[in-house]
């Protein structure tokens, strides 16, 4: 098969698109053969040595979902056939034509998904829920506060917020300000330079529930002066830097809640009760027409380099995705 494969570490021209040895399935895994696979912040870091695969893989393979059809299945295998529509995330070397992935990590595409949109939901929508909803408790008639409103993640979490019945504020550049209000965002705050915090407050003086931070660094003092009584910060990223300064005081004062979380290294139990979860509250909303995914871009795999540098110049509104 053909795969994104990382041999040495630096810039968007280190990927290297070649043929790899086809992953076999085991009895209780899926061979998937991926039609579509997406871009990510965290292959860019991958990219650069910054955040490895906790897989030990004969290739380093980027990636971390994908969408296709069932190719095969092992010999244990109950829940699916070969030629179903799936789509899902792993650790990686989901950028390549073939994945294997346990049958239980799988979900079904939603018949109103188009196989050109599918890989445009399991990372960003399942990390959406998994931090506002499943950990941070965000539910109807609270306040979330999500940064980066127009990336993936954030075009996401606003929909799920909204499908709810929460109302959100996010930060985003004044460019891309339109698209998460056409998205339904309540707020929609200029991250930089202006002083989002003063205009957050002066809005809603009660704070937010739940905020929702890909980026760390600098805000995560003005997360803490954002919350509510009792309010939960979820750290998903860190863009903006993994060292910052904080008014402790504000945690104890606010009996403020702040969890760090991923995905990618969690104990394969705890990701498919994460996958299951999400599935079945939410993948019935595609159909419903509450949710969609948000597709900026779709590069070939074998351009995956302009994808990388297209996520690197954060051009993006929603998702980069790669047609494999």
């Amino acid at each position: 098969m053909r795969a994104a494969v990382v041999e040495q570490y630096g810039g968007p021209d280190a990927i290297v698109v070649k043929e790899v040895a086809d992953p076999m399935p085991g009895p209780d895994e899926i061979r998937v053969a991926v039609s579509y696979s997406a871009c990510n912040r965290a292959d860019t870091l991958q990219r650069q040595g910054a955040y490895p695969d906790p897989v030990k893989r004969q290739h380093e393979i980027l990636g971390l979902e994908y969408a296709g059809v069932v190719e095969s299945i092992g010999s244990r295998v109950t829940q699916w056939s070969v030629g179903d529509r799936v789509m899902g995330i792993e650790a990686g070397a989901c950028n390549a034509e073939l994945v294997i992935t346990h049958e239980r990590m799988a979900m079904r595409v939603p018949e109103s998904v188009a196989d050109a949109e599918m890989a445009g939901i399991p990372e960003v929508f399942i990390t959406a829920w998994d931090a506002l909803v499943a950990q941070g408790g965000l539910t109807s008639g609270s306040w979330a506060l999500v940064h980066a409103g127009a990336s993936g993640v954030g075009t996401a979490a606003i929909q799920i917020a909204k499908s709810i019945g929460a109302k959100i504020a996010v930060t985003c550049s004044a460019r891309k300000a339109d698209a998460c209000r056409n998205l339904g965002a309540d707020l929609v705050l200029e991250r930089s330079p202006a002083d989002w915090l003063s205009e957050l407050q002066t809005a809603v003086p009660q704070g937010m529930n739940v905020v929702l931070d890909v980026i760390g660094g600098e805000e995560s003092d003005r997360n803490l002066r954002a919350l509510a009584s009792q309010g939960t910060v979820m750290q998903v990223g860190l863009m903006g830097g993994a060292s910052s300064s904080i008014t402790t005081g504000l945690i104890l004062a606010k009996r403020a809640t702040w969890i760090g979380t991923t995905l990618r290294n969690r104990p394969i139990e705890q990701k498919v009760l994460a996958v299951q979860g999400f599935a079945s509250q939410m993948l019935p909303r595609f159909d419903s027409g509450d949710l969609r995914p948000v597709i900026d871009t779709t590069f070939s795999l074998d351009d995956i380099a302009d994808a990388h540098r297209h996520m690197e110049a954060d051009a993006n509104v929603g998702k980069i995705l790669l047609k494999i």
